[in-house]
């Protein structure tokens, strides 16, 4: 059986529609912006071909809201042979270059069909508890992957979409916020609506007093790191770190680069003068945890992270949605989907302060912590099982979101996971001090 939905998600058939095609919006936004070249695209083990990816998005749909039935075989599909091409627990990374994948124009008929079908069961059935998990369920995948074209455009250069204008308020913000720490409970209740299995279920934990800081590591602070030759210091590295370090012969942040003394970096396909201000980006859980040494600071816990976005002080048991309360994310909020496409001023944003006077702990940068990705106490996956039971073990858990992230994914509960040497992925990291 699938997961119970209760609480705040109890959704409409309206609320399901638009969720629908505004992902499938941007989903095909992307598509139109992609050269009959760019289709394909290089072999790399960290992205996949767009065109693999836009059938899988079709497939997924198709499979969780038409096809699945509990405990019997799947419905047949709108398209022969798609569960030997689409379904990535089954076909291999590399051999997604490798299929006799549809045409352009077929893999978008597909996506269509499947999209047609399954607003129009929701329209014959309603918002059913079958309709309303399965279709978050792939929404949410949609939008994960969207996230995915923007970072696959800056991997391989191509060009990025637009910035839209918006006026950005900025507060200038220093220093650690004082946590009191305590009892809490960690992860996800029932009352939740949707949530993934990963996140289940809440679980109390006692978190020391600690201090954070109330901004994101900035790219001037980083920047000194590197120049303070924190990348050839031996001694700021774990083995794990270092035989990496080695291995990508890294000297400074992916897209980084010097020209007359100054940073510059790579914006998709654009080189510009880097923003000394905004959130570092594109560095991976070994460069945080190596410049974490050389500041003499530490990252957080998952757990010290989550007390800081979604507890106050003088009430630990009350937790928030969101850093800044219950209110559905907006613009003043968060850089988040549909403000700028990049990171900015690390003191923009001070209506989405946490309880405890942490600026922007959603939006900007995904921010790496202390803890491997592990289950909960309890833990029993959901009939989609690709966001936890297969990456146990070797990832690293991030939180909050970054600049690229439809603002309707996250809760302060929300679990990312990356393996430790990603760097291409819209992460950056905030610190704690030692005591």
């Amino acid at each position: 059986m699938f997961p119970m939905l209760t609480g705040q998600q109890q959704i409409d058939v309206a609320t399901l529609q638009a969720m629908l095609r505004a992902a499938r919006a941007r989903t095909l936004s992307y598509a139109n912006q992609l050269e009959p070249d760019q289709w394909i695209g290089p072999y790399l083990d960290i992205i996949n071909p767009p065109l693999w990816e836009i059938g899988h998005l079709g497939w997924f749909q198709e499979y969780w809201c038409l096809r699945y039935r509990p405990q019997r075989i799947p419905a047949p599909s709108l398209l022969k042979r798609t569960d030997t091409l689409y379904n990535s627990a089954l076909v291999p990374h590399a051999d997604r270059w490798r299929l006799a994948l549809p045409a352009v124009d077929k893999t978008l008929a597909y996506l269509q069909d499947t999209f047609d079908a399954v607003l129009a069961r929701i329209s014959r059935e309603g918002a059913t508890e079958h309709m309303r998990y399965f279709t978050q369920l792939a929404v949410f995948h949609e939008e994960m992957h969207n996230e995915a074209f923007d970072y696959t455009r800056q991997t391989l250069g191509y060009a990025g979409p637009l910035d839209r204008q918006s006026q950005i308020e900025v507060t200038p913000l220093t220093g650690d916020a004082n946590i009191s720490g305590g009892k809490f409970m960690l992860g996800a209740s029932k009352d939740n609506g949707f949530v993934f299995d990963n996140e289940k279920w809440a679980h109390e934990v006692e978190v020391l007093p600690f201090r954070m800081a109330r901004t994101a590591v900035t790219n001037a602070e980083f920047a000194a790191f590197v120049d303070d030759a924190g990348y050839a210091s031996r001694d700021l590295w774990d083995d794990d770190g270092w035989r990496w370090r080695e291995q990508a012969g890294a000297t400074a942040p992916l897209y980084w680069a010097k020209q007359g003394g100054e940073w510059q970096v790579r914006r998709f396909d654009q080189w510009m003068p880097l923003d000394l201000k905004a959130a570092i980006i594109h560095v991976n859980w070994h460069e945080a945890d190596a410049y974490c040494k050389w500041a003499r600071r530490r990252l957080p816990t998952e757990a010290e992270w989550e007390f800081a976005a979604a507890t106050s002080p003088g009430n630990l048991t009350r937790k928030r949605r969101f850093p800044w309360g219950d209110a559905l994310p907006t613009t003043a909020h968060a850089n988040l989907y549909a403000v700028l496409f990049r990171p900015v001023d690390v003191s923009a944003f001070p209506d989405g302060d946490s309880g405890w006077g942490v600026r922007q702990m959603f939006g900007n940068t995904w921010e790496w912590t202390a803890d491997g990705f592990e289950p909960y106490p309890g833990f029993v996956r959901d009939p989609y099982q690709e966001y936890s039971k297969p990456w146990f073990g070797n990832h690293k858990v991030l939180r909050g979101g970054c600049y690229a992230t439809r603002a309707c994914l996250l809760r302060n509960t929300w679990r990312n996971f990356y393996t430790p040497d990603r760097r291409d992925v819209l992460a950056g990291f905030r610190t704690c001090a030692l005591d």
